[in-house]
């Protein structure tokens, strides 16, 4: 670690792992004059990680040059001039560490929710002249629902016979609501629904605050992609409104806050409601039936082909999650009755 470092100029640091981030490994850098963040890149989902640098520097750029009082956090350049070096066996970048600032892993408040929503909302409004056809894709159709769909019916043929007994239930649960399917390939294909330059990521941990709880900016940019801003508001709302975690295999406790689906509605509004077409405005609660499907279809799928992509910590542990989303999918649909 320390010749990586050195690779940035950096001689006398300190590491010590950071975050709570699943896919890249993090630390945190304690050097004499500042701190700061380093990163290595999961090639196992990030199949090309130079892509990844590429669209951070166009984005980085842009802002810089529209925009230079907005706080985008970018990766710095090593002793070669690169802003993402290989070593040994992996790739690594070097970002300045905002001080003052923090994360969190849980929404507590509406609040919260407000300024996150707020700040994605933001960050997708100042990039909205710019080509989003211009960025690399880095996860090829991971929002692509009619491909997770599909995945999910060869899932179906192909998958564990003993686990799709087990699942027989939620199985046509998730093909009677193959509306949402139908529904998300028509809005897509029309062309009042804009294609945007989207985070595809908007977890709460995704966004830095400051100490009064107002956020700073986003973070985390390796899946930002040409998409639609329902994967955005989406996935909001599928990880803010319930009090509880996808994890959670009691379903009792799983419910929507809706102050919570409000102050997210609100937020992003605020930065976004004059991009966004009269089409588009209609779709915010759709978002997040969009999201928390797919989500279910992902988690069931990976169940039935014996667990190959997220994992397990325990068995039957994707298709807890799975269940759980879709008793989620259920309680927004209660909001509107459909």
């Amino acid at each position: 670690m320390q010749e990586i470092l050195s690779s940035f100029a950096l001689t006398e640091a300190k590491l010590e792992p950071f975050g709570s981030g699943l896919i890249n490994r993090t630390w945190k850098v304690y050097a004499p004059e500042r701190n700061y963040i380093l990163q290595r890149i999961n090639e196992d989902v990030f199949k090309q990680p130079q892509d990844i640098a590429y669209n951070v520097r166009l984005i980085a750029d842009y802002l810089q040059k529209k925009y230079p009082l907005y706080h985008f956090v970018a990766p710095l350049n090593a002793a070669s001039g690169d802003d993402i070096i290989w070593y040994k066996n992996g790739w690594f970048r070097l970002m300045p560490f905002v001080e003052d600032s923090f994360t969190m892993d849980v929404v507590t408040t509406p609040e919260q929710a407000y300024e996150a929503a707020r700040q994605f909302g933001k960050f997708t409004r100042l990039l909205s002249g710019f080509d989003a056809t211009q960025l690399k894709i880095t996860i090829p159709q991971f929002h692509d629902l009619g491909l997770r769909y599909q995945q999910f019916l060869d899932a179906i043929v192909n998958g564990n016979e003993l686990r799709k007994r087990e699942s027989r239930n939620l199985i046509n649960e998730l093909l009677y609501h193959k509306c949402i399917v139908e529904q998300y390939q028509l809005m897509v294909s029309n062309p009042e629904f804009k294609l945007r330059v989207t985070h595809h990521d908007t977890k709460i941990s995704n966004v830095l605050f400051d100490q009064n709880n107002k956020g700073i900016c986003v973070i985390d940019l390796d899946t930002l992609m040409p998409g639609y801003y329902i994967s955005d508001v989406g996935d909001m709302i599928r990880t803010y409104v319930s009090p509880v975690s996808e994890e959670e295999c009691d379903v009792e406790k799983i419910v929507v806050r809706e102050d919570f689906y409000i102050s997210i509605i609100a937020g992003y509004s605020d930065e976004m409601k004059d991009q966004l077409t009269a089409m588009e405005k209609k779709q915010f609660l759709f978002s997040g039936k969009f999201m928390t499907y797919m989500q279910a279809l992902r988690f069931l799928t990976d169940y039935l082909n014996n667990d190959v992509y997220y994992g397990a910590k325990y068995e039957g542990h994707n298709l807890v999650r799975a269940k759980n989303q879709m008793t989620l999918l259920k309680r927004l649909r209660e909001i509107d009755g459909n």
